[in-house]
């Protein structure tokens, strides 16, 4: 069981459809059920239209899922009981650390992890609810999970063995009481009994945390697949300064579906360059291994 997890925070480009394709292929290529679940918790980054944009994208990439798709929105009693839960037993803790109070705190270059700076454990023990923490400060409090560990070591179907070092106690709950990416995702993937998560290798740094919030919530851990990321041709992720990657863009530009899924699956090591073809041309000799270990380069020039 597979999953897409587009998040309408911004029109899909290039890297998105390279990582959704592959998702696709690893699913379907054994046989296996793909859901699609749009992130949508994001509220101050959600771009209106995006969500329905990403949909018509995913369709016309030809890339189809079962069942209706879910919404984050409409789960939000879910991650609600979660953190609760947690809190019940003493696994996560109100905190009123501002970002910029954490980020000071982290004075020196090695307190910096991969994904921000190290979280002190500065209010940990303070307070045993969100009340009492606003009561006694007047912030409104979010809520950390208390890690006791220095990393999770896993083993990555893509990437193999990992340290899984953590950067200290992480937000599952914001301070507007909506839920944080690392435990709306968790809560997601096992009430839809995800198998197999596969993302961008940005997201390497978020799986110990994930992996702790499966075990502390008794819930099945899927295996993990991170590839990695499309960039342009200095070597950084793909963005405006490459020019239009967009897929509508590419789209209103003439592109085919099949010249655009022929050329990501050059961008993959699956076909030759110059190949058309549909997603399910893909299928039958689909292999993981073929995919290069490294980032790819590749921009809208690639389909001129």
């Amino acid at each position: 069981m597979g999953r897409l997890a587009p998040s309408p925070t911004g029109a899909l480009h290039l890297g998105n459809a390279r990582t959704f394709l592959l998702a696709w292929l690893s699913v379907r290529a054994r046989g296996g059920t793909l859901q699609l679940r749009i992130e949508d918790i994001d509220g101050p980054r959600l771009k209106p239209g995006a969500e329905a944009q990403a949909i018509e994208d995913l369709l016309w990439l030809g890339l189809d899922w079962d069942g209706e798709p879910v919404r984050q929105t409409e789960r939000l009693a879910r991650y609600a009981a979660a953190a609760s839960e947690l809190v019940a037993r003493g696994l996560a803790y109100p905190c009123v650390c501002t970002r910029k109070e954490v980020e000071e705190a982290a004075s020196a270059p090695h307190e910096a992890a991969m994904d921000g700076p190290v979280y002190p454990g500065t209010c940990r023990g303070r307070w045993r609810t969100l009340a009492e923490a606003k009561a006694v400060t007047g912030r409104d409090a979010a809520l950390r999970f208390a890690v006791d560990v220095a990393a999770v070591p896993f083993v990555d179907r893509f990437v193999g063995a990992q340290a899984g070092t953590l950067a200290g106690d992480f937000v599952i709950q914001k301070r507007d009481g909506g839920p944080a990416y690392q435990l709306a995702v968790v809560v997601d993937d096992a009430a839809q009994q995800v198998t197999e998560v596969l993302r961008a290798d940005d997201l390497l740094p978020s799986t110990p945390r994930q992996l702790l919030l499966y075990r502390a919530l008794g819930l099945i851990e899927p295996r993990f697949c991170h590839v990695p990321l499309v960039v342009g041709a200095d070597g950084l992720r793909l963005a405006k300064r490459h020019g239009d990657t967009t897929l509508r863009s590419l789209r209103e530009r003439g592109v085919t579906m099949q010249a655009l899924i022929g050329y990501l699956a050059f961008l993959c090591n699956l076909r030759p360059r110059g190949t058309a073809c549909r997603p399910t041309d893909l299928l039958a000799d689909f292999d993981m291994t073929r995919v290069p270990d490294k980032p790819v380069v590749g921009d809208a020039h690639g389909l001129a």
